[in-house]
């Protein structure tokens, strides 16, 4: 049988693998089984690819057997280093680990250009061209989610933000989009190496500083907004190397990170432009509103008591819950109210965690069913009628600042209503601010009080008391 048909042959399960992936990944009851439908699919299509060597021409037979070696090596120190990181992965550290992987696939699709483009004598302008914005793409995204990568594993601690950035960046990008022409326009295609080689350092460059000035609390954002840009630099890349599995695997993978990227943005009441230009990342005011009260702190039995002996109760997750491991603990608290007749739902913020779906992985390691985990908008309504709101170290997805402080940089984004419910506990490490560094006014509200401590303590302290009141009565 012709290996061609073979190869096209899987390269077209590979595609229809990938969409049917993709599409389990949009429930949360079926997204485990898409990952691994899709994962079929990545393995089908890099097998196929080893058919090649039968269709290799004679020039490039004495080469074989070194470039053979080195693709099975980089495919298995690849396979042995995911597998490795992988099974060792705290769900802390999913989002920075997230930003990785997304930063390889950019650099990938990077390399394949710099592959083609040192054979450019071989490529038509027709796809010169889409070589060099695949190259810009994908480096782009590589430098960003690095340092995303580095911003979430806590290696870059601060927000570095030059005067004059904005300028800084448009010119840097200004003269790689220069030497990009520089190349299209030499005869024949062809340019100096050096020239080449600036193209890519300054597409790197640009990746590194647009990324810096970037607050943590805007890392869901970036996220999604690099996978969309290496699911585009792929599509690219499998346009200039005529493989049709890449670019329908690049296109499915842009297309959902940019719907992701336009949904996390609305999250955060911000546009694309304000994300891509002018004020993203800008250095963030605290806001003007005074702060009137104190925070009130309260014991952690009496809390579980009183939402014990509650009707309803919602609780809002955040990242301290992700740091303290405390989602086992949590679930077991929630199924003692449960056993007490108290109706418990999850309100999860869009961009809780630091990253998309972060909350809702947590909560269904746990066990969690996904019927109690509830959105934003279906679910704000019913913090009016709420018991209890327990909030478990969120911070900026509960402040009110953002209804009512025009001035605060968190100012119209959507949150929870977790102050209109009749009480509100609070369990948190201290007295620090968000990750957007702004004071939070639920905390001084009438209607709330701090547990403090590190969330797996207190919830533990939470069962225990539910636990000795069962066992007085």
């Amino acid at each position: 049988m012709d290996p061609k048909f073979i190869i096209d042959a899987a390269d077209f399960a590979a595609a229809l693998l990938f969409i049917l992936g993709l599409k389990r990944m949009s429930s949360p009851v079926t997204a485990r089984n898409g990952i691994v439908v899709a994962g079929w699919g990545v393995l089908v299509a890099t097998l196929a690819s080893f058919l090649y060597l039968f269709g290799v021409s004679a020039e490039a037979q004495p080469h074989l057997s070194t470039n053979l070696a080195l693709a099975i090596a980089a495919l298995v120190v690849g396979v042995a280093w995911a597998w490795w990181s992988g099974k060792r992965v705290a769900m802390t550290a999913m989002p920075q680990m997230v930003a990785l992987y997304n930063g390889m696939g950019g650099g990938a699709a990077a390399c394949i250009a710099a592959v083609e483009l040192s054979g450019r004598e071989a490529l038509t302008t027709g796809r010169l061209i889409p070589a060099l914005i695949g190259a810009l793409i994908g480096s782009v995204s590589l430098a960003g989610s690095l340092i995303a990568w580095a911003k979430l594993d806590g290696r870059i601690n601060k927000t570095l933000y030059l005067t004059g950035q904005q300028f800084i960046n448009g010119a840097i990008l200004a003269a790689t989009v220069a030497a990009g022409l520089v190349v299209v326009l030499s005869p024949g295609g062809q340019a100096n190496s050096a020239l080449v080689i600036g193209y890519f350092v300054g597409a790197l460059i640009y990746g590194v500083l647009a990324t810096l000035p970037i607050g943590g609390a805007d890392m869901p954002v970036v996220i999604s907004l690099y996978n969309a840009l290496t699911g585009l630099a792929v599509a690219i890349e499998g346009y200039v190397l005529q493989k049709p599995v890449l670019v329908i695997a690049g296109v499915v993978v842009g297309a959902a990170g940019s719907l992701l990227t336009l949904l996390m943005a609305r999250a955060m009441n911000r546009s694309i432009a304000n994300v891509l230009f002018s004020r993203f990342g800008a250095p963030a005011t605290a806001g003007s509103t005074e702060m009137h009260g104190s925070m009130k702190p309260v014991e952690a039995s009496d809390a579980a008591i009183n939402m014990r002996y509650s009707s309803r109760v919602l609780i809002i997750p955040g990242y301290g819950l992700a740091v303290a491991q405390a989602q086992y603990k949590l679930y077991e608290f929630v199924k003692l109210l449960q056993a007490a007749g108290v109706e418990v739902k999850f309100a999860v913020h869009p961009v809780a965690g630091r990253m998309p779906g972060h909350m809702d992985v947590l909560l269904a390691e746990a066990g969690v069913p996904y019927d109690l985990m509830k959105e934003l908008d279906e679910v704000n309504d019913e913090f009016a009628s709420t018991d209890v709101a327990l909030v478990i170290g969120a911070n900026d997805v509960v402040n009110p600042a953002a209804r009512t402080d025009k001035s605060s940089p968190i100012y119209g984004m959507p949150i929870l209503n977790a102050d209109h419910a009749h009480q509100v506990y609070v369990i948190k490490r201290g007295q620090g601010k968000g990750y957007s560094g702004v004071e939070n006014e639920l905390f001084f509200a009438d209607n709330c009080n701090m547990v403090y401590g590190d969330a797996q303590a207190v919830l533990v302290k939470f069962i225990a008391a539910i636990k000795e009141l069962g066992a007085a009565a």
